[in-house]
């Protein structure tokens, strides 16, 4: 049976763990889901990887809600390289699901944009998990996580 973790942040303003927890058993019942919340993104790579080394994880998500100030964009980048070091570190994928709050008009688009990329996230969590010969079959088609695919170049 095989063991993924989620890690989210109590900064968010939408439970994504809630959704890729969801998906990941309405898609995948076999799977053991290990679930953490910190405070913030900075703090996902440490949650991650001791999911990874402790709890022995195949694969990890780590789900975050940086705001719109440049400091949280800051902040957010700084936790995107926290995550890169944990992966090479352990030798393990940790995906990482970001929604910025200025990626969306209203509160409401921001709620469902960070449920359907939590979701298609986790998807791909399964697919590279499971299936991972299926994102082959998806290289340069422009697919993306909660908005639109965009799409391969003609």
């Amino acid at each position: 049976m095989a063991r993924v973790g989620i890690v989210d942040t109590s900064f968010a303003r939408f439970n994504m763990g809630r959704s890729a927890r969801e998906e990941i058993r309405q898609l995948a019942g076999g799977i053991t889901i290990l679930q953490r919340t910190v405070p913030g993104v900075k703090d996902l790579p440490v949650a991650c990887k001791k999911l990874i080394e402790e709890e022995e994880c195949e694969m990890v998500m780590a789900l975050g809600m940086p705001g719109p100030k440049p400091i949280d964009k800051q902040c957010a980048h700084e936790a995107s390289l926290g995550l890169i070091a944990a992966q090479l570190l352990t030798n393990t994928h940790i995906l990482e699901v970001f929604v910025h709050e200025d990626e969306a008009k209203s509160d409401k688009e921001l709620g469902w944009l960070a449920d359907q990329r939590a979701r298609e996230h986790a998807r791909n969590l399964i697919t590279l998990l499971l299936k991972p010969d299926l994102l082959r079959k998806r290289a340069g088609t422009g697919q993306r996580e909660g908005f639109p695919d965009a799409g391969p170049v003609k």
